[in-house]
Parts: structure tokens; sequence; C-alpha cells
């Protein structure tokens, strides 16, 4: 990205700092234009604190899935979704303001069209879209607003997972629950590291501007004039954006009952790409949650020599590996790559021809491609097995060094 040829003066850029802040804060506590909603399935109080424990009479977990996507990847959510699909999850569906109303109408439509997913009611669609820049903090304020629209829309999930367009799962959902059956439910699988390296200079004593939070399309970050001092107050991570986090944890983030969030969220409201750096740093220190983290994302990437802002792109050169990698997600991939009906039909045992088309008139039965019967009983596979064993192995260490 080239900087704008002309940098914002300094008192601008603290009055531009301090309205993207407020503007982050607002995105956060509101609830804008949810709609296109199934209702909601409310687990009892007695079944929710079993499955909180994980004990041995406890049924398997679920997941609250944030689906992302931008202008042109109704489709592409919609695959991802159907590779994703268990009727114990829960569903998220968002589009940017990069897609038009026309758009996330065919995406809910999309939903609506497919029996299974009205019966269980458990998929929804954001919709109104709002600007969204990866490189900046309205990155977080849609996974935080999409974390608060789950948690108000269901009691009965353990895991907030976050996934775009470019992801696609590498094991079926069986394989994924019957994995995460065999940890405690209050575990975070966060990629974390205190060594910043060239990102201290570059992301943290540098100020951006995020117009995404206050414009109506999607625009790039604006650098700022004056550096900053790194904090004394608290101690920065950075690692990954894509996380998986308990409930507990989700909760702890949204709803703040100390100050740490919210201190953070203000913090990283004026930092480049704070999705790589806000929930490490808020888990690593909390004294609460700290010791129940796990350092590792479950995701399959290749990046290049040396690495750039993105993962190089996967295809079927990469298969083996992803097979053998032990991880649940893999990105980035691009749309209609003979890599993902490879994927559909050896991993995830899919029909491609069936699960990956996208009508927009209406939706696919999802019943052609999977058969539910009692979704308590799960059926997971060799990767399942797999998957259970190094979640297992790297869940012995926790904490944040």
């Amino acid at each position: 990205m080239r900087p704008p040829a002309r940098s914002p003066p300094r008192l601008a850029a603290a009055a531009a700092a301090l309205a993207t802040s407020a503007a982050l804060l607002l995105i956060c506590g509101t609830w804008p234009g949810f709609g296109f909603g199934f209702g909601a399935y409310t687990a009892s109080s007695s079944a929710r604190r079993a499955s909180s424990t994980g004990g041995a009479d406890a049924p398997p977990p679920s997941f609250a899935y944030l689906i992302s996507g931008t202008g042109g990847e109704a489709a592409r959510v919609v695959r991802l979704l159907r590779a994703v699909y268990h009727p114990r999850n829960r569903y998220l569906l968002h589009l940017d303001a990069a897609a038009g109303a026309e758009e996330r109408a065919e995406l809910a439509a999309a939903v609506r069209g497919v029996r299974a997913w009205r019966e269980r009611a458990n998929v929804d669609v954001v919709g109104e879209g709002y600007a969204v820049d990866r490189a900046g903090p309205s990155a977080l304020a849609a996974a935080l607003h999409g974390a608060a629209v789950l948690l108000r829309v269901a009691a009965d999930w353990d895991w907030f997972v976050t996934l775009s367009s470019s992801d696609y799962p590498l094991v079926t959902q069986d394989d994924l629950l019957y994995a995460f059956s065999s940890v405690p439910r209050d575990l975070n699988f966060i990629d974390h590291t205190s060594d910043l390296g060239w990102k201290e200079h570059e992301r943290f004593e540098k100020l951006i501007v995020d117009p995404s939070l206050y414009m109506d399309r999607n625009s790039e970050i604006l650098p700022a004039t004056e550096p900053r001092q790194m904090p004394d107050a608290f101690k920065i991570f950075t690692g990954s954006p894509w996380v998986i986090l308990s409930r507990n944890f989700t909760e702890h983030c949204v709803h703040g009952w100390d100050n740490l969030p919210r201190k953070l969220l203000m913090y990283f409201a004026n930092t480049a790409y704070s999705m790589e750096s806000y929930f490490q740093t808020v888990i690593c220190n909390s004294s609460k949650f700290r010791n129940t983290t796990v350092n590792g994302d479950l995701r399959y990437f290749v990046w290049d020599d040396p690495p750039g802002l993105e993962p190089l792109v996967l295809d079927e050169s990469h298969f083996d590996d992803m097979v053998n990698s032990s991880a649940a997600f893999a990105r980035r991939f691009v749309d209609d790559s003979p890599v993902l009906k490879k994927i559909d039909k050896e991993i995830l045992n899919r029909s491609s021809a069936v699960c990956a088309s996208f009508s927009r008139r209406r939706g696919m039965d999802v019943d052609s491609c999977s058969k539910w019967g009692d979704v308590n009983v799960l059926q997971p596979a060799r990767a399942g097995e797999q998957l259970r064993r190094f979640i297992s192995e790297i869940s012995q260490t926790r904490g944040c060094s």
C-alpha cells in the first residue's frame, strides 16, 4: 500500500485518533443491522454447566463460527459454511461494505433455502454491511461484533472460531468436535509471542487511523506523523489473527468486567493489524486467563521467504502436507480451486458438484451432503484421532512467555 501524498498534521492526527477510538467502541457496543436470522436455541443452564466442564457426562462441545467475506464472495461464504456445518454449532455470516444489499439478500436467501439450516435455526446473516480493512482495527471491531452477536443469540456453544472466505477445513466437524472433547473447555488456542522484532517499531510505535471505522466504504489505513512510546502499563504480545477462543474469554473481551479489555481496545484502535495482537495482549496480561492459553492456532499456512503480509495461495501440491499437518483449517485458497474439490472428496467426503455450487435464486439441500442422525453421536475418522492427539499434546503447555 502506498502512503498518501500528504500526511495529516499533528493535531489533526490526534483528533482523528480519538475519533477512531470512539468509533471502535461504538461499533463494538451496538447491534447494527442484525437480520435474516432464524431464531436461537438456548441450552438449559444445567446442560450449559455440564458442557463448560467437559466432564464424562457432558455432550460433545460446540463451536460458534464467524465467517467473513467481502463483495463478490457470497458463494465462497456458502461453500465454506457447508464445509464446516454441523447441527451442534452456531454460525454467523458477514459480508463487509464492499458487498451490496442485493448480494447480502442473496446470501440470506441461500441460507433460507436450505431445509436443514431452517430446521436447526443455527445460521444467521448480518443484515447490514459495514466497512472493514484487514490492516486496521475495523477488522477487530468486526470480530468483536460477531462475538457479541453469537453470545447473545445462543448460550450453548463452547468456542468462538474466526474464519474468512479464503479458509477451508482440513477435518470434518465430527473430527473437530471429537478432538476438542478431550480438553477442558476453558482453553484458548492463540498463536502468540512477546518477541516483537520489527513489529515493535513498524506496528506499535507508529500510529494509524482507520477510515473504515467512520466511512461507509472500505478504506485503507492512514499513517500519522508522530510516533508513540512503547507501553509500560502492559506487555504487548503478537501472533496469528486467526483464533479459537473459549466462551468465557470471549465474554471477557466483549463485556470486559475489568478495565483491561477496554484499555487495550483503545490502544489498538490506532495500531495497524490489531487483530494480530489484541487477543494475545488481553489474555497474556490477564491473571485469570493467562494459564488457559495454548500457543497454537490449529491452522496450516505456507509462507514465502521472506514472509509477506499474506500466506501463499495453496494448491494441490500442498495437499499431502495439509493432510499430515494436524491442522484443523488452512488458508489461503482461491475461489473454486481444484484443491478444494480434492479436500471435499478425500477429506470431507462431500460431493463437490452438489456441495460447492451456489444458486442466486435458491439455496441447496444440505441433506444431500450430510445425513444427520443423533447429533450428539460423533463418528470421527483417522484425522479426528490425529487431531485429538495433537491438541492433547500442545495443551500440556499453557501460559505466555
